[in-house]
This record gives C-alpha cells, structure tokens and sequence, in this order.
C-alpha cells in the first residue's frame, strides 16, 4: 500500500485520462502502468494514465470525469493505490445523524456536527446525510456541509468509504427499516461504526464473563419486589435505571435504613422530590411493581462515592478508538452532585469539575495513581464490551465512580456519548481530541491509513 497527498486539479479536456506528475507517479510506485482504475468512494472508472513533466505531486482530471465521478472539490486530497492498478482519493466520510431543519439542521448537536465535518476538511470529503438523502440506485448521498458565512448547502457525493453513525435519536434509531438500512452499507462492505444506542442491560450481557465485569454494579433486570428487598437488604441502597433512558430521567435512588424505613428520590417536573415509607410495601405501591411499572427497568446496587462538601462525585470516561485501532482515553470530566439529587446529571443540579481537582481534593499527592487506575480500568470496559459486540465501535462513554475504597466502578457505557463535559474550559482540548480521533479511526477504517499498528 502506497499512501501519500497530492493536489488535485480539474483541467477542461474532453479525453478521459488521468494526468499524474512524475513525482507523484513515483509515489504511488506505478511506474510502466498504462491503466489505473480510479476510486472515490463508490464510484470508479478505467482511465489511462498520462504522466506529465511537472515537479511537485499533483494530479489532473477532466471537468467532466470530476463530476461522473462525484468528486466534490479540488485541492489537497489523501491518495492511496492498494495495489499498481487501483488509485483511491479520499477518503468520504460520511456523518449519518438526524437532519432536523435549515439553519440548524441537526438541532441541539449541529455545531459538534459542524465540528466533525470541518476537521482534517482540507484532506478528506466529509458530509452528513440522513438516511432519506441516500440514493442506493445511482450510488450517491446528498450530503449536508457547512459553508463559509457559517450556512449550510447541499451536495452530491459518491457513497461514502466509512459512515460514523451518529444518529441522536433512540426513537429514530428503532424506527422501522434503520437496522436494514444500515445493513446496507455493510453489505457494500462500507464500515460504519457505532451501530445504535445501549440498553443498559445490553452493556451487562456483553461484559457478563469478561475480567471488566468486576467493575459492574450488581444489576437486575426487570425486578421483582422480593429482589428489590433482596438487594436493599444487602447493600442498604440501590438504582432503579430504565433500561433505554437517558440524562438521569426517571432514575429512582431507594434507600433502606433498618430503623426509619424507606426513602426514595426522585425528578418530578425539574424538582428533587423524597418520599419515606415506613413500610416495604407502601415503597412497592409507588413504585407500582404490581402493574409492571418495573418492567424495563434495572436495579443496580448503590455504591458509596467518594464526596466533597458531602456531595457524591461520578466521573465521565470519553474514549474512542484511534488512528491504530486502539482504545484511548480522551477526555474526563467529573461530576459533582446537586443537593437532594438522585444522579451527578449537570441539568439536576449537578456540577462539572476537572478529574485532577477532584482527585487532589480527595486523595492528595496519591491523586495520579488513582486516576491512572480508573483510566486502566475505562480501557479494559471497552475492550470487553467491544470483544462480545457484534458490530464496530469507535466512541464510548461511561459514567465511572470510585467508592470510598477506592474500588472502580462502571454504572453507565452509552454508544454514542453526550458532550456536556466539554462546557468546562478546561476540557476544550478533550473536546478536539475525541473529534481528532474520531477522524483518525476513519482512516484506518477506510484503509486510508497503514494497518501495521492494528
């Protein structure tokens, strides 16, 4: 495999052959070659070559074959030629997400989309499309790319060489035809990474068996009343999660104290509301265990954090895979919570700090080894889960805690992770390291990277 840059030019000749300078010719190693087939994504055609005398690494395509061909722009582009009768430029990366209107058409996440598209821009062909913009008939994408007045246009692209599914919406995510829809890609063997939304006891199954599972909370799913007394006896409080939420809504904290009875936490419309039952079975009325009120649900055992100012403290963990294939840990952000809160969630109150203040606050000069610890843990969660996943995963989130004997806990993986915790100043340059990375696993996925790391 042969990998390098080059300028591309559209030249207005009517012939249907490719120019290359000597140099980039020599690049490539496609010296003697009379023939190349030229890629863009899905689309390529059988083009002569015609080198020319001209230094420095450029190549020249007739305005006509450019636009058979789907190429979105000239300038500087990635080029690799597999072997000495295929050239590929590129590479088309294409951010599958929910377009929502016009000046923001991918809603709250239009700007971290903006961020996405704009990263390396100058060296690949990046777009977002919806699954509406696909046209598998003629092999192209009405992709969306931002502009430079800050707008927003439309353009045609080849189907993409790698799709980073980013779609924010679980309902749109289990609509009808999504699963075959994506299958498509895989069955044009087009790697899209990031297949859909977790359930909570999704992650469990997958890390069940694995060495990380001992960083997984007890957990039940869809309990009952006698496992709920079972679990409360056991570890005094416990997390009942539904099984697809989000952002900490309909999150319940129930507490078991021998002599006062049961406490239960709660958001009720934006408020932190707790409730005491003297008895068990005032406690499973409310919960409306009887009526199946629990049935995608998930009891997970309370683990006693680590505080400041008697305020539980949670940790997210953004990893993603790199430019090698490898997890890395690329940001952290730690999660303070609100007086009376049931999670660390910044919308209920919960306040966001950097791991290293927290840590030093905590555990002092032995702050880095306890970090390094979680980190080596994050590592290992994702590996696990990644090892009994069927589909590729390039980005995960978890929601990490450290009880008060310093024992790692995972109580949250998500698949496509929010990105609140880059509202912290000092955790911009976690903001551009995910991106960066995102961008870089795009490349070993479309084979616009050496494999020798991976």
């Amino acid at each position: 495999m042969s990998l390098t840059s080059c300028m591309l030019h559209a030249v207005p000749r009517t012939d249907k052959s490719v120019y290359l300078t000597s140099d980039l010719a020599k690049a490539l190693r496609l010296t003697g070659n009379r023939t190349i087939t030229l890629k863009v994504g899905s689309k390529s055609a059988l083009l002569p070559i015609r080198l020319i005398k001209k230094s420095g690494q450029h190549m020249y395509i007739p305005a006509s074959l450019m636009t058979t061909l789907r190429i979105p722009r000239v300038g500087n582009v990635m080029v690799v030629s597999n072997s000495s009768r295929e050239l590929r430029i590129g590479p088309v990366i294409g951010v599958l997400t929910n377009i929502e209107g016009s000046s923001r058409p991918f809603g709250s996440i239009t700007g971290f989309i903006r961020q996405v598209i704009k990263t390396n821009s100058a060296k690949s062909f990046s777009f977002a499309f919806s699954p509406r913009n696909v046209n598998w008939i003629q092999g192209t994408v009405t992709g969306i790319v931002p502009t430079e007045s800050g707008g927003w246009a439309r353009k045609t692209f080849p189907l993409p060489d790698v799709v980073y599914n980013r779609l924010s919406s679980r309902k749109a995510e289990k609509s009808a035809g999504m699963e075959h829809f994506k299958n498509r890609f895989v069955r044009k063997g087009i790697p899209i990474f990031n297949w859909s939304f977790f359930d909570k006891w999704d992650v469990y199954k997958l890390l069940d068996g694995h060495d990380a599972f001992r960083y997984v909370p007890e957990s039940r799913i869809n309990p009952t009343s006698e496992q709920i007394r079972e679990m409360l006896d056991k570890h005094k409080f416990i997390y009942l999660k539904p099984t697809a939420g989000s952002l900490g809504i309909g999150i319940f904290r129930v507490t078991y104290n021998p002599k006062r009875g049961y406490f239960v936490r709660y958001r009720k419309a934006g408020k932190n509301v707790l409730i005491r039952y003297a008895k068990f079975e005032g406690l499973m009325g409310m919960l409306g265990t009887d009526r199946g009120r629990l049935s995608h649900y998930v009891a997970q055992q309370g683990i006693r954090l680590i505080e400041i100012d008697n305020c539980p403290i949670d940790f997210r963990f953004h990893l993603t895979k790199n430019g090698s294939n490898q997890w890395v840990v690329a940001a952290i952000g730690a999660k303070k919570s609100g007086k009376g809160s049931v999670t660390t969630h910044i919308r209920n109150g919960g306040m966001l700090m950097t791991p290293e203040q927290v840590l030093r606050h905590v555990y002092g000069s032995r702050s880095e080894q306890i970090l390094q610890n979680a980190k080596d843990a994050a590592i290992q969660l994702a590996s696990g889960i990644e090892s009994n996943y069927s589909h590729l995963l390039g980005e995960l989130g978890f929601d990490i805690g450290i009880d008060q004997n310093e024992r790692v806990w995972m109580f949250e993986a998500n698949a496509k992770p929010g990105r609140s915790i880059f509202k912290h100043p000092s955790l911009k340059a976690g903001d551009t390291a995910t991106i960066q990375n995102v961008y870089e696993h795009c490349l070993f996925l479309s084979r616009f990277r050496s494999r020798r790391d991976g």
